[in-house]
């Protein structure tokens, strides 16, 4: 196997016990101002899709992703691919909704979207489960797709556009090598 478990052990130290995280007030976080400004490449997390599909994002928002280059991530594919399986067929605006997210799918250039290495998929399990851990909560499975698509920036030195200030603001704080870029809705 090609990942380094104790290269990863080193990096984000998950021996850690003391302190506890704490979401940061929003005058200390990365939020987007208006107006949108040119800048660094953006990998989108998947509220993103959803906010756009929906017409919930804000005007800066879509003048943002129209300055800047948008990357992609199999992690986001795959959250917005479960929803094929998960929104009932029955329900009257489960068709609806499918054939607009097909849009958006199909609609991802090739050269666009990419994968999180292996090293990143190795280290997103620790960077959720240490974000949890350190944040009191119960459970990590809902951080781990959020770890990796953090990781996955990271490492191919985008910025995160998300509105999940909660989440990624816990884990920018354990590894703040990676830029994350937060909007409220309106």
């Amino acid at each position: 196997m090609s990942f380094d478990l104790a290269g990863a052990l080193r990096r984000l130290k998950p021996q850690r016990t003391a302190g506890r995280l704490t979401r940061r007030p929003d005058a200390d976080l990365p939020l987007l101002a208006d107006p949108a400004e040119p800048g660094p490449e953006l990998l989108l997390d998947t509220c993103v899709y959803i906010d756009v599909l929906q017409g919930r994002c804000p005007p800066v928002i879509d003048a943002l992703l129209t300055l800047r280059i948008i990357n992609h991530s199999t992690v986001a594919l795959s959250e917005l691919t479960h929803l094929f399986g998960r929104l009932d067929p029955a329900h009257p605006n489960t068709r609806r909704a499918l054939a607009e997210l097909t849009g958006v799918i199909e609609d991802i250039p090739a050269h666009r979207l990419s994968r999180p290495s292996e090293r990143a998929a190795g280290e997103a399990g620790i960077l959720a489960g240490l974000t949890a851990r350190l944040a009191g909560r119960a459970s990590s499975a809902e951080l781990l797709g959020d770890a990796h698509l953090l990781l996955h920036a990271a490492e191919t030195g985008c910025t995160l556009l998300t509105r999940n200030l909660q989440d990624f603001d816990l884990m920018q704080q354990l590894w703040p090598q990676a830029s994350v870029l937060f909007y409220r809705r309106d």
